[in-house]
């Protein structure tokens, strides 16, 4: 049972929450079709120039997406310091999992051109596939874990300072796992929907082929994990809306992309993963996904805040750069909007030893 709140919420902490939930949601959007084109690119490029439209595909944008993610954990810790304190040092190494995954994907990306031996570009394929697999597993996980609520308590000593009190496999529930699963399986609906929308030929069929299938898998691990976290952990009338809206979304990409609308059946993936997103913040509302029931004061939104004084100085410079953001995101996505196939991939030129 969760304790009371300390207090209510001011209008700042409020804004802040919204903030860093749209910036956590931008960031599962944007890489989540980056993580689900690098786990398919063993898979559905069978020659050199496949593999390398596939890369082609997120390599303006996956450096770019990843900002989402710096922005975040940085808004985080400005903005609710006791949240990002009691997270980092209570989840070591499934934070140190995900740092991996990154710099496994992003080396993959950086040197897999650095050589034309087969060997090579397939090692670093494989790299790819990999990181974006532990990314988005450990994310999945992490997220059912906000779902249920990880348990604080005071640290020993102390009158505010807050600590996990779970062992590193307490994470590792059924739903939790699930959760994992269900998350890569999107995400790999999710990249197949951009490569189909992205690339023409023989990769737009067998990611066109792919998505259908895999787009099967999402909608009934979708359910399943809906069903179950409502009927748990569901937060009342608005979660079962979102719920059915979300499935709804599933199933719409999944008739669109074989009716052949690469566009709508993209939107409506992205659409799903908004809405499964908004449910879990929503859930995670007000106490930022913890359990404080073995704790003396609860760790919240106020708890857990900075001073308004912080808040209004970080209010003032997002209104200032988070616009100059999304007009460079967007004039990104405007620039590399055409669809490329084997047809653009100029042949590798020896180099002179």
């Amino acid at each position: 049972m969760l304790l009371p709140l300390a207090a209510e919420a001011s209008n700042l902490q409020v804004v802040w929450y919204i903030l860093i939930a749209v910036l956590w949601i931008g960031y599962l959007i944007l890489e989540g079709f980056d993580y689900g084109v690098g786990m398919l690119i063993p898979f559905l490029g069978k020659t050199e120039k496949e593999r390398r439209v596939i890369v082609n595909t997120v390599g303006p944008l996956w450096d770019g997406n990843e900002v989402w993610l710096l922005t975040a954990g940085g808004a985080t810790f400005a903005a609710f310091p006791g949240w990002y304190a009691t997270l980092f040092s209570g989840l070591y190494l499934p934070l140190f999992l995900i740092l991996v995954g990154l710099i496994i994907r992003g080396v993959s990306f950086e040197y897999r051109a650095k050589n034309p031996d087969a060997r090579w570009r397939n090692t670093f394929d494989w790299m790819a596939a990999t990181g974006s697999f532990i990314v988005s597993l450990v994310f999945g996980v992490g997220f059912a874990n906000f779902i249920i609520g990880m348990p604080v308590a005071l640290a020993e000593g102390s009158n505010h300072l807050h600590v996990f009190t779970g062992g590193f496999w307490s994470l590792f529930s059924p739903f939790a796992l699930l959760g994992g699963v269900v998350l890569v399986v999107l995400f790999l609906f999710h990249g197949a929907n951009f490569l189909a929308l992205k690339t023409k030929g023989v990769v737009h069929d067998r990611a066109k082929a792919f998505s259908a299938k895999v787009g099967l898998a999402a909608i009934v691990g979708g359910a399943i994990y809906l069903v179950w976290a409502n009927i748990a952990y569901g937060w009342g009338a608005i979660g079962w809306v979102l719920t059915v809206l979300a499935a709804a979304g599933l199933i719409g990409s999944w008739l669109a992309i074989r009716a052949g609308r690469d566009g709508w059946a993209f939107v409506a993936t992205t659409v799903t993963i908004l809405l499964v997103a908004v449910w879990i913040f929503g859930r995670m509302w007000p106490n930022l996904g913890f359990d404080n029931s073995a704790a003396a004061m609860p760790l919240d939104r106020v708890t857990a805040a900075s001073t308004d004084l912080t808040l209004t100085i970080m209010t003032g410079a997002a209104v200032v750069f988070v616009p100059i953001v999304l007009a460079y995101q967007a004039w990104t996505v405007w620039i590399f909007r055409k669809r490329i196939s084997t047809h653009n991939m100029p042949d590798d030129v020896a180099v002179a030893a």
